[in-house]
């Protein structure tokens, strides 16, 4: 299972009800409902990979973040997560306003746009950088909006949403000593969790 995704799990409780917008295949689900007995959920945008998980045995239907949240009724989840995904929606804060709209939490890990490994190649190329998390070039990206952990935590803060647990963390699962300090994880972490709540 991919490091987000296993740092997403061990924020979720036992027992408790998930709707994982963009699942994938599933991992974070299938890992959920049986070392977890979560009652999971799932919502992905490829069809291909939505087939996939109900093929296991998953509870995903085919849908994505920016039209089909508003159709969950408030309250509905105790945690909705969205993986690495922001970036990729058309109108993130709405989506972030309904998953805490249906949800109690909203678990979200995205790429760190801000990491010196990305503002030093586009000022000693000139180009879209690509990082070890996303290596794809600037044309086939699906990135959209991307962001830095520090414009995360502004939003959070506009929206008033509380940030109850963060972390910043490099691809090979190293948690970086300066989690403590947002600005240091905005320049050495390459990917970012953030666990919230409403106010």
């Amino acid at each position: 299972m991919r490091l987000d995704l296993r740092l997403i799990a061990e924020m979720i409780p036992e027992g408790a009800r998930v709707l994982d917008i963009g699942c994938g295949d599933g991992s974070l689900m299938a890992h959920l409902v049986e070392e977890k007995r979560a009652d999971a959920r799932g919502i992905e945008i490829d069809m291909g990979a939505a087939t996939d998980a109900v093929a296991q045995g998953l509870s995903v239907i085919h849908g994505d973040a920016d039209n089909d949240l508003a159709f969950y009724p408030d309250g509905a989840f105790d945690y909705v997560v969205l993986s690495r995904t922001l970036q990729a929606v058309e109108r993130p804060r709405e989506v972030l306003r309904q998953m805490l709209r249906i949800g109690r939490h909203a678990i979200l890990s995205f790429p760190n746009f801000g990491h010196w490994q990305v503002r030093w190649k586009l000022l000693s190329t000139g180009r879209m950088p690509d990082t070890e998390t996303w290596s794809r070039p600037w044309y086939e990206t699906p990135n959209i909006h991307p962001c830095t952990i520090l414009d995360f935590v502004a939003l959070a803060g506009l929206d008033g949403y509380v940030i109850e647990r963060w972390l910043a963390v490099d691809e090979k699962g190293a948690r970086a000593p300066w989690r403590r300090s947002v600005r240091l994880a905005n320049l050495f972490g390459e990917q970012a969790l953030f666990l919230l709540r409403r106010k």
